[in-house]
């Protein structure tokens, strides 16, 4: 099966190099977050907007927004206006968190709350982004009769992307989602996940347009060792836990057909759209995009 679609993650890196991505033919560009967390994260809805001001057919996708930590009427507000402002081409990816609990204490926000909350959130986003004066009584959000305007330029808002790995975030992403966003996963538990997300979704008389995606870690160096190695190395110090014994299960690394066997295993499991995330410093960021460009995804198309 060809690979149609493909997204990147850009973490902070310069707007001017956004503009060369364009170029590449990636279809969107992709900046995650955390309040605070182990090393360096920028709020990904700013960073998005500048991406979108140096760009003019990407789409700007956050990977992932932590709804739990915002207040949901704020996040609509923000989303609309990027959604504008951009002309249509934000996809918001959206997650609960919780691998960070002193970002959830610095906010007020319980940890146990978490899921509870993003369920409300998602509910009150697609209200608000209706165009249509809403209401809305819940066990932690109320809205009294409010219209948020302007709404965003994709009609009923842009499409979510639920993230997440357990069970309860694949029932987000069937009851409340238009994707599903998993990271971490191997091509086996993606391909049960997709079975239950479309198990829950039928059972919920869902039936519209659905994104099957997947944040896939990628580096691509001609020695396998080596790429290795950066890869255990970086994710280790960026999830402050090892990962020598995670890299084989859930990244791409190594030479260029080494990357395209792994991305081919994920879309026997079912996947559709990658979003690839660079295990690169910032200054490495291009090169490797580059890599994909031009060396591993041709074997994909």
């Amino acid at each position: 099966m060809a690979l149609e679609k493909v997204g990147i993650v850009f973490p902070g890196g310069d707007p001017a190099e956004v503009q060369a991505l364009e170029q590449l033919g990636f279809d969107s560009v992709w900046s995650g977050e955390h309040l605070l967390y182990h090393g360096p994260t920028l709020d990904a809805l700013i960073v998005l907007a500048a991406y979108a001001a140096r760009t003019e057919r990407l789409k700007v996708g956050s990977s992932v927004l932590l709804l739990p930590l915002r207040p949901p009427a704020l996040v609509a507000k923000a989303a609309a206006t990027l959604d504008v402002l951009s002309g249509g081409r934000l996809i918001l990816g959206v997650g609960v968190g919780g691998e960070y609990p002193p970002e959830f204490e610095a906010v007020g926000i319980p940890l146990a709350e978490r899921g509870a909350r993003a369920d409300e959130a998602l509910a009150i986003l697609k209200l608000l982004w209706s165009g249509d004066p809403a209401s809305f009584e819940g066990r932690f959000y109320r809205l009294p009769e409010v219209r948020l305007n302007p709404p965003p330029a994709q009609p009923g808002g842009p499409p979510i992307w639920v993230g997440g790995r357990s069970w309860a975030a694949r029932r987000r992403a069937a009851r409340l989602g238009d994707g599903w966003f998993p990271y971490l996963v191997d091509p086996e538990q993606y391909r049960r996940g997709r079975k239950e997300v479309e198990a829950y979704r039928a059972k919920a008389g869902r039936d519209g347009p659905f994104t099957w995606a997947l944040l896939l870690f990628i580096r691509c160096d001609d020695d396998p060792a080596e790429a290795r190695q950066i890869a255990v190395q970086r994710l280790s110090r960026m999830y402050a836990r090892p990962f020598d014994g995670l890299v084989d299960r859930f990244c791409a690394y190594g030479p260029p057909e080494a990357c395209a066997q792994k991305v081919r295993e994920f879309q026997a499991a079912g996947v559709e759209y990658f979003v690839l995330s660079p295990v690169a410093s910032p200054a490495e960021l291009l090169t490797q995009a580059v890599r994909y460009s031009a060396e591993v995804l041709p074997l994909l198309r």
